[in-house]
């Protein structure tokens, strides 16, 4: 799938079928997010690769929006290393991109997934952090389920909004072409 493509198509997907995630295929999800763009390159990012079904219960108690796990035969729990910081802070954005690169190379291979917050909502990252047994300077950030799709996704709305850009001052309107 072109780039472009995969931006403008993907969709949250929330339904998955029962078929496992190929190991190959979830190495390729981790690749693709340590290959995301980060504050002076300090990659402050750790992943939990969560294939065993029987946590999953665990977290839809801790995560009210994490009922796609119902469905889903994986989760990657996104998390920032403070102990890898360089700039405090910065640990957000990197995460952040890391989990994009995610979402959009599952698109890109054939699998679904669905990006759910977990930072800053403190019930959840204790909830997640004391379920998981995390080390204390390691922080969840977002958890995403992972899985091939039960059907197909409706179409992706139209979201260009060209009245929300300026052009070179905020008075100035972006005139699209």
């Amino acid at each position: 799938m072109e780039t472009i493509d995969t931006i403008f198509t993907r969709r949250s997907i929330r339904n998955f079928l029962g078929k496992p995630v190929e190991p190959e295929h979830v190495k390729t999800l981790l690749k693709a997010a340590m290959y995301a763009p980060s504050a002076v390159n300090e990659q402050p990012w750790r992943f939990l690769v969560l294939s065993d079904r029987t946590l999953f219960p665990g977290i839809i108690k801790i995560h009210p929006y994490a009922t796609m796990l119902k469905t889903a035969p994986l989760a990657i729990l996104v998390c920032g290393d403070l102990n890898l910081e360089k700039v405090p802070g910065n640990w957000v954005l990197d995460c952040s991109c890391a989990s994009q690169n995610i979402l959009l190379a599952a698109h890109s291979i054939g699998l679904g997934a669905v990006w759910t917050g977990v930072y800053p909502e403190e019930d959840r990252m204790s909830g997640l952090t004391e379920l998981f047994h995390l080390p204390g300077k390691v922080l969840p950030f977002a958890l995403i389920g992972v899985g091939y799709p039960e059907g197909e996704p409706p179409k992706q709305p139209e979201r260009f909004k060209p009245e929300r850009i300026s052009m070179n001052s905020w008075e100035n309107a972006y005139l699209v072409e």
